[in-house]
């Protein structure tokens, strides 16, 4: 089981990134310290609901508005009203994030490489 950020919730691992959301998610590399994956949303397109067990660096190599949706599909966070519009390329931290879902919302793909720090 992957624990949360605050060890108060359990992910199952079935809700991995890699397992529940092949599709957007490939593994590069990992080891015992670090596990980075190729995240690719095309537009119009969305996640199965998934999750990050870890805090990660983002590399992003092309952006697009997205809506994220909690396991139970509430809006939890939405690219537009919170103004999030990285430049291309950039580099940007994450918190781990639990069961969720994302929707590319614009006109280009979502592409970003991810560093998962392993604790």
């Amino acid at each position: 089981m992957f624990m949360s950020k605050d060890k108060e919730n359990i992910w199952p691992d079935e809700l991995d990134a890699l397992i529940a959301a092949p599709e957007n998610h490939k593994l590069l590399f990992e080891n015992e310290f670090i596990r980075v994956l190729d995240t690719n949303v095309e537009p119009g397109s969305a996640t199965p609901v998934h999750t990050h067990q870890y805090p990660a660096s983002l590399y992003i190599l092309s952006w697009s508005s997205f809506i994220r949706y909690d396991d139970k599909g509430n809006v939890t966070a939405d690219s537009v009203k919170l103004g999030f519009n990285p430049e291309v390329p950039s580099v940007v931290w994450t918190e781990a994030l639990g069961p969720h879902s994302l929707k590319n919302t614009g006109d280009k793909s979502i592409h970003v490489i991810s560093f998962e720090i392993k604790k």
